[in-house]
């Protein structure tokens, strides 16, 4: 388990196990998202980094915006 203190500026420093595992980089930005008494920080993405994610999706029964539910 790893720990960070956060400073007077509410800044807080992200361990180094957690940036080699992650891949992250100085300058980069992230979204935070409050869940419960938790909060989850999600690096920001290219657009182009989720290319091809869906590959080979079953696209079948999926329902047209301009149809009615059921």
């Amino acid at each position: 388990m790893h720990a960070a203190t956060l400073t007077e500026k509410f800044q807080i420093g992200i361990p180094k196990a957690f940036r080699d595992d992650l891949g992250l980089k100085a300058g980069q930005q992230f979204v935070f998202v409050a869940k419960g008494d938790a909060i989850i920080m999600i690096p920001r993405r290219d657009i182009s980094a989720v290319r091809g994610m869906f590959k080979g999706a079953n696209t079948d029964n999926v329902r047209d915006r301009t149809q009615e539910p059921g």
